[in-house]
């Protein structure tokens, strides 16, 4: 999916709980993108996940394995994403607001329409949607209109790396917390919120021809297909690519610095595309960022 239903994505399957059966993917060409990064006392990984899969996907490489028996530490986007109760707290939480207008009304007149056919294609409704805010309305609608993709955040790669990590008894941390990536949605001008709305809507037709080809981009390590997938049809605001996708690639760089020792860091690969992407970001600090898969 391009970088805004990626980054939805994130959260709209937890939401969702989406655990519908599929069939297994391609067989991997060459294995997802894995990079080594290396400055002074640091020499870890860096690793484009995929964060929802079909049932079945085998995407962890030997060169993969490899990597994560070699590392110290275990550092995801959010650890405590993985907590489902917190997320869902915190989603309602941040999420709601009383005495908003109708859902209908947030959106231009001309998209009313298009609006009505994706909540009805995703078996929702503005009754159910209208209490929550522009944002996490679009979350909610990306959640719905995903049902019929057959994949689930409990078969994507996260919750796979988070219990190798703990078999082997290692650390498990975050870049950043769920309250934060929440919050770079919430902060949002309203004007912003609506244009993410319109944005989902317009993405939701065509979403599994879009995720099926982002897919087999991916098990490949194709970075480029990927890239290219980013800039074909409608881009994002640049608001919210400022708040949601540039600031926090910046902020993970200013926690990354500090780092010693070995760590394997396992962030969306749409994070490593594109316009300040993280990889960027770190050789701009300094740091050398290797291909190693």
């Amino acid at each position: 999916m391009r970088k805004m239903s990626r980054l939805l994505a994130l959260f709209a399957l937890v939401l969702a709980a989406a655990c519908s059966q599929a069939p297994k993917a391609p067989p991997t060409q060459g294995g997802p993108a894995l990079w080594q990064v290396q400055r002074g006392e640091l020499k870890g990984w860096l690793f484009g996940t995929i964060h929802v899969l079909p049932r079945g996907v085998a995407w962890d490489t030997p060169t993969l394995k490899d990597a994560m028996a070699k590392a110290d530490r275990l550092v995801l986007e959010a650890a405590d994403l993985q907590d489902e109760q917190k997320t869902l707290g915190l989603f309602e939480k941040m999420g709601r607001t009383p005495g908003l207008p109708p859902l209908e009304q947030r959106v231009p007149a001309e998209e009313k329409a298009a609006l009505d056919k994706a909540m009805a294609d995703g078996g929702t409704n503005t009754q159910l949607l209208s209490g929550y805010e522009s944002w996490a309305a679009a979350m909610l609608l990306s959640a719905a209109s995903q049902q019929d993709l057959g994949v689930s955040q409990s078969d994507g790669v996260e919750p796979v790396l988070i219990e190798t990590f703990k078999k082997a008894k290692k650390p498990i941390g975050g870049l950043e917390t769920v309250e934060r990536q929440f919050g770079a949605f919430d902060t949002l001008p309203e004007a912003a919120q609506s244009r993410l709305l319109v944005q989902t809507v317009h993405e939701a037709k065509g979403m599994k021809a879009l995720y099926d080809r982002i897919l087999k981009a991916w098990l490949k390590g194709d970075m480029e297909a990927i890239a290219k997938e980013d800039e074909i049809g409608e881009q994002p605001d640049p608001m919210v690519e400022e708040a949601v996708l540039v600031q926090r690639n910046r902020d993970w760089v200013k926690a990354i610095e500090p780092m010693r020792g070995k760590p394997f860091i396992a962030v969306g690969a749409g994070h490593l595309t594109g316009r300040e992407n993280l990889i960027d970001l770190l050789e701009a600090r300094g740091f050398t960022v290797t291909r190693v898969q």
